[in-house]
């Protein structure tokens, strides 16, 4: 095996090692494994989506990089002072932040580009099947979707649509692995009603059966 090989095998498990971590995470975050770490980051994104519905996205980023600036200049004078009261020498109080490496490589860049890419393309291609009807079918559902979304448009906007997925988020993975049982039970007759609407649109539309695989 070559080592261009090699080392493309290595970055594709550190890769692969990279989002199974950060999904872990996520997950345990979602599921409230951690009530302060979870309540604190749902809490900010709440707040934030709830000054973006006042204010703009200009003046909301302005007031956080203003409050951020606030507390660590007090901070470093307040650093600053005590050292001098005391007469000690520490140093900068964030100097261990300061010398942490945040840049991004080359490589590192070139995979997230990759990455971008390849979802990007997948986006492309499924679009052009829906909306070029490669399958009749899809093609519907798809529009009965979109169709659904100009209701859903007329009623809320996108802050607050995304103000109820947060909520959603942190919310129904909790409820759902607390009535687990009930949930997919009322989700197996769901499913099975609209699989019975679908077979009957499918016998009555011509060319709306799927060919056997």
């Amino acid at each position: 095996m070559s080592s261009s090989t090699t080392a493309a095998a290595a970055d594709s498990t550190k890769m692969e090692g990279f989002w199974s971590n950060w999904k872990c995470q996520a997950m345990e975050l979602l599921y409230w494994r951690d009530l302060k770490q979870s309540g604190l980051l749902f809490g900010s994104v709440l707040l934030l989506l709830f000054s973006l519905t006042q204010f703009s996205v200009v003046s909301v980023g302005a007031y956080l990089a203003l409050a951020a600036l606030s507390a660590t200049i007090s901070f470093r004078v307040y650093k600053s002072v005590l050292q001098a009261v005391q007469k000690t020498d520490e140093g900068h109080p964030f100097k261990s932040y300061l010398d942490m490496e945040i840049s991004l490589s080359q490589d590192q860049m070139q995979r997230y580009a990759e990455n971008v890419q390849y979802y990007l393309n997948s986006m492309l291609k499924e679009l052009r099947r829906l909306f070029l009807v490669q399958d009749l079918v899809d093609s519907l559902k798809f529009a009965v979707l979109m169709w659904l979304l100009t209701y859903v448009g007329a009623l809320f906007n996108g802050l607050t649509l995304l103000i109820m997925a947060v909520v959603s988020m942190f919310s129904m993975p909790v409820v759902y692995e607390k009535y687990q049982a009930q949930i997919d039970q009322y989700l197996g007759l769901i499913r099975t009603q609209v699989n019975s609407v679908v077979g009957k649109i499918q016998e009555k539309i011509p060319g709306a059966k799927r060919k056997a695989e």
